[in-house]
């Protein structure tokens, strides 16, 4: 409670005139800018030794992030590594615009899509949300570490929503950056192109075995009450994998069904 109490949160007026930009100081030196729609939340940490963004929002926000940065007295150029929590189009968009001067970086399986260029993943085509391509300098695997100075990130691969997820833990401050993993009251995000339940499943009894203090996910509220947001988590992904499961039973009855009353019979040539 002391620590969200300190949180300071600023607002300052929208460049548009319509949008709010709000600016959150979560501890010393880690701001959390807010997504606008369609993008994801954008965390900047000011580094010791670099400056390190954690997702960017989709293109068409850059103006806006490029603002939000000056407001904490930064530049673009000033962003020494930005990582992706996920292939996604509404947290990579504005990558495309750091990666002349910073180093990127992202799970190998969500980097590998990245410079295929998987348009079907990323949901960049679906969405009609355009996307300059890029390339993904550091491809990242379970276990990494990221050491800022002040701070230190412990890469987590929690593949579910789709394969190349991850999560970013701090074990020092017990924070873990969470992208679509999770989400404050331990909701869940959809099991997307690449996602898979099972490993939804896996991932986030990874995640409640973690001592964890705050969670500052991709989208929405942040959660302060991890050690109940992650049980109830894990509770939704095993009704998600039964449900599942039941879906399947019900479609192989289906089938098995049509056989029987020659549904499935080749036609005569």
């Amino acid at each position: 409670m002391k620590d969200q109490e300190s949180s300071r949160q600023e607002e300052v007026p929208a460049a548009t005139g319509t949008e709010p930009r709000k600016i959150e100081e979560l501890r010393s030196n880690i701001y959390r800018f807010g997504g606008e729609k369609p993008g994801s939340h954008v965390y900047l940490i000011k580094g010791a030794a670099k400056n390190a963004l954690i997702d960017t929002g989709v293109t068409a926000k850059f103006p806006l992030l490029k603002d939000r940065l000056s407001e904490v007295g930064l530049r673009v150029f000033d962003i020494g590594l930005v990582i992706l929590t996920h292939e996604h189009f509404d947290h990579i968009g504005a990558a495309t615009f750091f990666h002349e001067t910073a180093v990127l970086a992202a799970h190998r399986l969500a980097a590998n899509k990245l410079e295929l260029q998987d348009e079907f993943v990323t949901a960049n085509k679906y969405r009609n949300v355009p996307c300059k391509p890029f390339w993904v300098d550091i491809w990242l695997e379970d276990g990494a570490i990221i050491d800022l100075g002040n701070y230190r990130l412990r890469v987590v691969h929690t593949p579910g929503h789709t394969s190349g997820c991850i999560c970013l833990y701090e074990p020092k401050e017990q924070l873990l950056f969470s992208g679509d993993t999770v989400f404050a009251g331990g909701t869940l995000s959809d099991t997307a192109g690449s996602g898979n339940v099972s490993d939804y499943m896996n991932s986030v009894q990874r995640l409640n075995s973690l001592k964890i203090r705050e969670i500052y996910p991709g989208h929405g509220k942040l959660s302060h009450t991890p050690d109940e947001d992650l049980p109830r988590a894990v509770e939704y992904a095993q009704t998600l994998l039964n449900n599942c499961k039941a879906f399947f039973e019900a479609f192989i009855k289906s089938r098995e069904l049509k056989e029987k009353e020659g549904y499935w019979q080749e036609r005569p040539q």
